[in-house]
């Protein structure tokens, strides 16, 4: 029921009329500080299906949004403004376990950034309607666990299952990468702190985990079929 691309607008490329064509609703994302506040307004509504601004991928990482907590409490005010000039919600950061020097733990990046944003605002809490998380590996319940100490409805942006260690549990068939879905997509669905989830992802090539939903365009991959038929 709804769709993203890592960008503030749709592909250029997307069919016109997609919402009412597809009902599929579009969420746009803002990686960092460097936006046009003023575009990304007038896009909102110019659009007012669109009630939610995804922000800030995976910003431990390296190679994504990559900001220190410090430096993410310095743009966060501009989401702020944003959401509130349009009349959306903030569904972000999108954390995950990362690479950053002390910080890829997503749970001591959030709460260095909680400290930093409350340093910079006179003590106030940065708003934040809805978490994002990424997983690719076994464990998403007790990873979501670990987030309950913020209090926020969670939006699973990204997860599959990746598992790389060497330990005889690596997903090297379609058929454990089915059997996780059907077990993460379980979770999500059983657990009320989560709102919303996305499968990770539609198309990638190489595909070594055998995680794409879409195989020759409009045509759905095995896993694709069954991710659609899952309880929902």
């Amino acid at each position: 029921s709804w769709w993203y691309n890592w960008a503030a607008t749709p592909n250029a490329g997307i069919a016109s009329g997609y919402l009412t064509k597809y009902q599929m609703d579009y969420y746009p994302m803002l990686w960092n500080g460097s936006f046009n506040a003023a575009s990304v307004e007038a896009f909102l509504h110019a659009n007012p299906t669109i009630h939610y601004l995804l922000v800030m991928n995976e910003p431990n990482v390296g190679g994504q949004s990559y900001l220190t907590p410090q430096q993410a409490a310095k743009v966060w005010p501009q989401y702020e403004a944003v959401a509130a000039q349009a009349g959306v919600k903030i569904v972000g950061p999108q954390i995950t376990w990362g690479n950053m020097p002390n910080y890829n733990d997503p749970v001591a990046w959030m709460d260095a950034f909680y400290a930093a944003y409350a340093a910079n605002n006179g003590g106030r809490k940065p708003t934040i309607d809805y978490l994002g998380f990424h997983w690719y590996d076994y464990g998403l319940s007790g990873q979501l666990d670990r987030l309950d100490k913020y209090n926020k409805p969670i939006w699973v942006t990204e997860f599959a299952n990746w598992h790389s260690q060497s330990d005889g549990a690596q997903i090297v068939t379609p058929g454990e990468q089915a059997t996780q879905m059907t077990s993460m997509v379980a979770t999500c669905e059983s657990r009320s702190d989560v709102f919303r989830y996305a499968w990770f992802t539609g198309r990638v090539s190489p595909d070594p985990h055998y995680s794409s939903l879409l195989a020759a365009p409009g045509q759905l991959t095995q896993l694709g079929q069954q991710y659609i038929t899952l309880p929902h």
